[in-house]
């Protein structure tokens, strides 16, 4: 499991996903509807869980901005 490491306070979600190795899990995760495992994701990243909600939710709601199949 990877753990969070310091400095991410300047990185993007998506810079911090690559640096973690969770992208991938990220990745399959929003394109399967999986609303707790995206942000379960994104807490080992290091974000907060207000602001991974918020991140999956927008994701989830308009995955076409966000470079995702509109078939979620």
């Amino acid at each position: 499991m990877n753990e969070p490491r310091q400095g991410y306070g300047e990185m993007t979600v998506n810079e911090r996903l690559f640096a973690a190795g969770l992208i991938q899990q990220f990745d399959a995760a929003i394109s399967s509807g999986d609303r707790e495992g995206a942000i379960e994701i994104l807490l080992r990243a290091a974000l907060s869980g207000v602001s991974a909600g918020e991140t999956v939710d927008a994701v989830l709601a308009n995955p076409e901005k966000y470079g995702y199949p509109r078939s979620i």
